[in-house]
């Protein structure tokens, strides 16, 4: 369907499943993708440079995907934190779906596909990950971060990565303006990885490997 999105509740674009590979040093798997879901039969390079920065998630606690797409980052969170909960959040019914099947496929157990208000409002994120969907506009996205980092667990960080072409050092600069604290921890391959701290949970860090 012409003018159809990834982040479009119901995707109209014909199914075209294809599998994809993730390899990371400390985990691998495969998982299903599909039309009509972020990043169509490949692991994006922004997710890629994301699984490769963060440091571990807690091992127990709630844990969210915002904007999970086919689920590379719920399920690398899965495999790296298994007494955790992981919620997968997504509008897309086609992305919540096919993110359902691939964690079942590898027996996670402990990844919840939602909706955003399926998610109980008294739920606190341990640590939430994300490729956030930048394209639906800087409104939405404020809107969007607004709705999920205050969810944020006192002494918890949200990473964030986000193509520097496309706005991530004023999402930066927004983002403290909000009064989080904020760092970069990683730039590369044209990504920075934002470590958004729970308020006042941590101080303002430095760029440890700063990209021009």
């Amino acid at each position: 369907m012409a003018g159809s999105h990834y982040f479009d509740e119901a995707p109209g674009t014909r199914s075209d499943e294809r599998s994809v590979d993730v390899v990371l040093p400390d985990v691998s798997f495969r998982f299903r993708t599909d039309r009509g879901v972020f990043s169509h039969d490949r692991l994006d390079t922004g997710t890629a440079v994301l699984l490769r920065a963060v440091p571990a998630p807690p091992p127990t606690g709630d844990l969210l995907d915002l904007g999970c797409g086919a689920g590379p980052i719920a399920i690398t969170m899965a495999l790296r934190a298994p007494a955790a909960r992981v919620w997968a959040v997504d509008t897309n019914v086609r992305a919540r779906a096919l993110t359902a099947r691939n964690a079942a496929a590898l027996g996670l157990d402990g990844v919840v596909a939602a909706a955003p208000d399926e998610v109980p409002t008294d739920v606190r994120f341990a640590a939430i990950w994300s490729n956030p969907p930048i394209r639906i506009g800087k409104a939405a996205l404020h809107e969007l971060l607004l709705r999920w980092l205050p969810r944020l667990a006192p002494s918890a960080v949200a990473h964030l990565v986000v193509q520097r072409h496309l706005g991530a050092d004023s999402l930066h600069r927004w983002l403290e303006q909000q009064g989080w604290p904020v760092e970069r921890i990683t730039s590369h391959a044209g990504y920075r990885v934002l470590a958004v701290h729970s308020t006042g949970s941590g101080p303002r860090g430095v760029d440890r490997d700063a990209e021009p």
